[in-house]
């Protein structure tokens, strides 16, 4: 089987990382988010891959061919950015021969058994049980368990099933003519051209569609869900020794300590990744994505993502307070 992963977003919601580092690229307990997308994909089984490039696509690529050479890549570019179902039909001409296939979004980490979703009976979307529906993709089922309706962002939901980013379409021909008329009719949806939208076209052209529930579901486009994720996923891994000794530091785990970092005088942890190449000396690190190249220099942070070849310096200070005395360090 092959899969489409689009990848061209801005990542505004990350910004100032991301104005230099495309979002798929951020790591999460020392691996890129599309990492772990690709390794869950590859373990499943499936063979070719369509990356739908735009903003910093370029590091984007440069990361797959360096890190994954075996995998076979295509490449398209949304320049022209109107929404996700204009991005999927940018992969026309290399997929024309196809029936089915999937679909992952390159931000999106789920906790979801490949295997036994794409060997489902109709077309399937992923999905998940959110509190408030209005920012997601939602869809409606009947008492059979089978979709009636999916809307894009609805403003009075009538259900709380959110589309997480996974969709395996066993129609491929059929949506893609769906969202070629949607482009060609200019049916938008808050000014984009939406997959939901081509995917409620097919159901309104006899498609069938069911969903299946995952376990967990990261969508790393916020700070706090970023950080939330980071802590999660070093949870999740065997906390062994450092093979590295490191001077005059405590670690707190979970850690993630990147190769040929230098720590001397610090506190690390809980839940901090540290990219390749860092130095941090004489600093207090918690619930922190550190990247690579990065110096630390008498600082404490919390609740922090510094991005790649950062220099942070503070300064130690010391007081002598009386009672009843404030002070802001702003």
């Amino acid at each position: 089987m092959k899969a489409i992963i689009p990848v061209a977003g801005a990542g505004t919601n990350l910004r100032p990382i991301t104005y230099t580092q495309p979002k798929p690229l951020i790591p999460v307990a020392g691996k890129p988010i599309i990492g772990y997308i690709l390794d869950q994909l590859v373990d499943a089984g499936v063979e070719e891959y369509v990356f739908i490039l735009g903003y910093l696509g370029e590091k984007i690529k440069a990361f797959l061919e360096d890190h994954y050479p075996k995998i076979k890549k295509n490449y398209v570019y949304q320049g022209d950015r109107q929404g996700l179902g204009q991005a999927i039909y940018l992969c026309k001409d290399l997929l024309k021969d196809e029936e089915e296939l999937l679909i992952q979004l390159g931000d999106t980490i789920l906790d979801i058994d490949i295997k036994v979703f794409q060997h489902s009976r109709f077309n399937t979307l992923a999905v998940r049980k959110v509190l408030d529906p209005r920012e997601f993709g939602v869809v409606e089922l009947d008492d059979h368990g089978l979709v009636t309706r999916l809307i894009e962002k609805p403003q009075i939901p009538k259900s709380n099933l959110a589309i997480v980013g996974l969709y395996l379409i066993k129609e491929w021909p059929k949506l893609l003519s769906c969202l070629e008329t949607n482009i060609q009719t200019g049916r938008k949806t808050r000014g984009a051209f939406h997959l939901t939208d081509g995917l409620m076209c097919m159901l309104e052209n006899q498609s069938r569609f069911e969903v299946m529930e995952v376990k967990n579901w990261f969508d790393c486009g916020k700070k706090e869900i970023l950080l939330s994720t980071n802590a999660t996923m070093l949870a999740r891994r065997d906390q062994t020794p450092l093979a590295k000794q490191y001077e005059d530091s405590i670690f707190i785990p979970p850690v993630s300590i990147g190769y040929n970092c230098q720590i001397k005088h610090s506190i690390i942890g809980p839940n901090v990744s540290i990219g390749e190449n860092s130095q941090i000396s004489n600093s207090i690190l918690k619930d922190a994505i550190i990247g690579n190249f990065t110096s630390l220099e008498d600082v404490v942070l919390q609740h922090s993502i510094i991005g790649n070849d950062a220099v942070i310096k503070g300064r130690f200070q010391s007081f002598n307070i009386g009672d009843n005395t404030e002070i802001d360090m702003v």
